[in-house]
């Protein structure tokens, strides 16, 4: 087995109004030698904004602001911005979050040059209705019945109402272009889905539509062992090695005392990363310490972030959904028992 060491909590959320009741899930990148970490912050009412602060080494945090530096301006995310990631592309970063107004959580995209200012795009994922994604999923005979069992959270309202709409997260961006197509990952559960197009402008409701008719060869990762066999989804942006993209994902699963949320690794082909080579058949890390087992969330390790120095991986993650740990392996190592596993 692989070996991880945790560095224990890197960040603890603060008095202050925005980030009181807990920091999580951020995302990280290095970029002109410094690293940035853009992170959850909870403040009461469980309403989400975005935190920043720099890390001095990937384990000990430099400056830290004391305000949030995003923040909810939309309708479509007036309840909350949630789980960041980020990328570069080219000369233009990429952060993409969950935005909550309340009802709907979907995946949304914010760019900037300089990751002092930014623009926001709004939300980039299917707005389907669940009633329409229960008919596309009739005409589909073959697909996991899981998919309607654990998307109907509109019934917990009491009535159905097509302001719901089929919750899409963990949208994550792949860092480059392949073969000239941006290339994401997003989350219905219980699976990864993975999408490509030329141009953002190509996500239109008629792109999405003719993607779900095709939904089963859309799928990227799907629960197969038992740390994750409730369901999977998205973690740190993919991170290209020479035998293929390694992803860091988190996979979940219940338990009497709950759900188990997990970190996983598993690895795709550079040229078409639809194509999983390996799989760890077992969790990269786990919760075991008292701070990841218990907090608003119990036995959480929600990977989102992660940065590469010399041949150390570091990963960030969210633990117990209160505070934020780091975790390091070696990267050749990881890639090479990856290997061991080829499917």
């Amino acid at each position: 087995m692989i070996t991880v060491y945790k560095h224990g909590i890197i960040l603890e959320k603060r008095e202050t109004n925005f980030e009181c009741e807990g920091v999580l899930n951020p995302a990280v990148i290095k970029h002109n030698g410094e690293i940035h970490l853009f992170y959850r912050a909870v403040g009461k009412g469980n309403y989400s904004t975005i935190g920043y602060c720099t890390l001095n080494h990937p384990t000990e945090v430099g400056t830290r602001m004391d305000n949030p530096i995003l923040i909810p301006e939309h309708p479509y995310e007036k309840n909350g911005m949630e789980d960041p990631r980020i990328v570069l592309i080219n000369d233009e970063f990429m952060m993409t979050y969950t935005a909550y107004d309340g009802v709907n959580a979907l995946g949304a995209l914010i760019v900037s040059k300089d990751l002092k200012t930014f623009t926001k795009r709004g939300v980039i994922v299917p707005k389907l209705t669940y009633p329409n994604f229960s008919k596309l999923a009739e005409t589909k005979k073959d697909i996991n019945e899981k998919y309607l069992r654990y998307n109907e959270h509109w019934q917990s309202h009491g009535q159905l109402d097509t302001n719901f709409l089929l919750w899409d997260k963990n949208l994550i961006f792949f860092p480059e272009k392949i073969n000239g197509y941006f290339y994401f990952m997003h989350r219905i559960k219980p699976d990864i889905l993975i999408t490509k197009v030329k141009e953002l402008s190509d996500l239109t409701a008629a792109f999405w539509m003719d993607y779900f008719m095709h939904f089963q060869d859309c799928i990227m990762i799907s629960p197969k062992h038992t740390h994750e066999i409730s369901y999977v989804g998205g973690g740190c942006p993919p991170i290209k090695t020479r035998e293929g993209w390694l992803v860091i994902y988190h996979g979940v699963h219940d338990e009497i005392e709950g759900y188990i949320y997990s970190a996983c690794a598993a690895l795709f082909d550079i040229d078409n990363p639809h194509i999983e080579i390996a799989r760890l058949p077992y969790p990269l890390f786990q919760p075991k310490e008292l701070w990841e087992i218990k907090g608003i969330v119990n036995n959480v390790c929600f990977p989102s972030g992660a940065v590469v120095e010399d041949s150390s991986l570091y990963i960030y993650y969210g633990a117990a959904d209160e505070r934020i740990g780091c975790a390091s392996t070696n990267i050749n190592e990881l890639t090479e028992e990856l290997l061991r596993y080829k499917i």
